[in-house]
């Protein structure tokens, strides 16, 4: 009898282990590869895959959209390198769009499927177009190069990366433009991970202000201490305390020792 219940337990434990490695590795739920997402702005670059940042706050992560013109390409493994692997992308609003006549499939219509190390998306015919939407630094960016191409990044409203304080660029070789306030970037080819740091325009004024009041206060606060000093060393010269240590000078002993 208590074999039997030992080996029932075992049985449950692993029932309930295999459910849980299919919740973590079935796939991306499909509220989320459905959920409502634009890009047609993006479907209108003249870039390979197309890239739009959009805000964040100080402390709090952003979002990206792209949008990927397949040259034979079926399939995306999607993911982030980190200094110890790679890790899945989670990725929302996906959608692909044939090549020939432009129908659109949402999320849920394709195959994906999302293990520790990337999601992986299967289209229907490795020509059309796919595009998703995933998360983003609040001041930084990366991505690695899914798909050899051309490549374009805008940045959000109000955000540079020129300053070579607060902003990077990789890889190098880019064109950089500005319109209607917000910076755009071109690649005429990238074959390597797309990594941006950027600022927002009025945090350079503020940091330099900043920087001012600091030197400011540091200035005054060793002009005090320069007077305190000044001011004991005249009262003790004021007492007869000065005493110069440093007379090396040989008088011999004292008066009343010679």
């Amino acid at each position: 009898m208590n074999r039997r219940l030992v080996l029932a337990s075992i049985a449950v434990v692993l029932l309930v282990g295999l459910a849980g490695c299919t919740a973590i590795f079935g796939g991306v739920p499909d509220e989320e590869l459905d959920r409502e997402a634009e890009y047609d702005d993006l479907r209108d670059s003249d870039a390979d895959v197309a890239i739009s940042i959009d805000d964040a706050g100080m402390i709090t992560n952003g979002e990206f959209r792209a949008v990927y013109d397949l040259n034979e390409t079926e399939e995306l493994s999607l993911y982030r390198s980190s200094f110890y692997r790679d890790r899945a992308l989670d990725v929302h609003g996906v959608r692909y769009w044939y090549p020939d006549n432009g129908t659109e499939l949402k999320g849920s219509e394709l195959e994906v499927d999302q293990s520790r190390s990337s999601t992986v998306v299967r289209v229907p015919d490795g020509n059309g177009t796919v595009a998703f939407s995933g998360g983003s630094g609040s001041r930084t960016f990366q991505i690695p190069a899914y798909v050899d191409g051309s490549y374009e990044v805008t940045l959000p409203e109000g955000y540079r990366t020129s300053n070579f304080l607060f902003g990077d660029v990789n890889p190098g070789g880019y064109e950089r433009e500005v319109v209607d306030d917000q910076e755009h970037l071109a690649w005429e080819t990238v074959d390597s991970t797309v990594a941006l740091r950027y600022y927002l325009t009025r945090d350079v004024p503020l940091f330099a202000g900043l920087v001012v009041v600091v030197l400011l206060l540091g200035g005054a606060g060793a002009g005090y201490y320069y007077r305190q000093v000044k001011q004991l060393q005249e009262q003790r010269e004021e007492m007869g305390l000065d005493i110069d240590i440093d007379d090396d000078s040989d008088d011999g002993p004292p008066p009343g020792l010679r």
